[in-house]
């Protein structure tokens, strides 16, 4: 169950939320998927210490399939960061959470 704190995106709301003004990560997983069900605690833990400066969303790969093959991912989870509506960081497989706020520090003000 993800955090309260994480947006769930669709095909249909991935385009607003990753122009809202905010760095946006997103998780693309499978519920089917061990290691995304690994990475889903660390992706809630980012959403609760980067609220107010990161959009932290989730799309499942399965109910969305157009916005992961738009951007070619072919192994999950993979994690997408983008920040004025580009792509600028991408980690694909499971990643540890210093690692990640390494990432997300780099583009947040």
């Amino acid at each position: 169950m993800a955090s309260e704190k994480v947006t769930i995106l669709t095909d249909g709301n991935f385009e607003q939320t990753i122009n809202g003004g905010k760095p946006v990560l997103i998780d693309f997983w499978a519920e089917w998927c061990g290691p995304c069900r690994r990475l889903a605690p660390t992706v809630d833990e980012l959403a609760n210490d980067y609220e107010g400066k990161v959009v932290v969303g989730k799309m499942n790969v399965d109910e969305n399939p157009s916005t992961p093959m738009r951007f070619s991912i072919r192994g999950i989870p993979t994690l997408l960061l983008f920040k004025g509506g580009e792509l600028v960081e991408q980690v694909v497989g499971l990643a540890d959470k210093d690692s990640l706020k390494k990432m997300l520090d780099k583009h947040v003000a």
